[in-house]
């Protein structure tokens, strides 16, 4: 069985200041992330801390490498 496909993400146009964007860029550098993981970060603290993140919010998607699954076990 197939799990069902992850929501459709919102893209959005966001226009900032050129240092904004760098200083942005060297953050999520530092963190390993991307500029775009950066900012949805930073906006989801901002909402939680304010106590307005919606509650049916799915969790950021981890990158990189799935977890592995264990192996099915051997047929006898």
């Amino acid at each position: 069985m197939t799990p069902p496909p992850p929501p459709e993400r919102k893209q959005v146009l966001l226009r900032l200041d050129p240092a904004v964007y760098e200083a942005l860029a060297r953050w999520a550098s530092d963190e390993l992330r991307s500029a775009n993981a950066q900012i949805e970060f930073l906006l989801r603290r901002a909402l939680a801390e304010s106590g307005r993140l919606p509650s049916g919010a799915a969790p950021i998607a981890r990158r990189g490498r799935p977890p592995k699954r264990p192996a099915p076990p051997a047929a006898e």
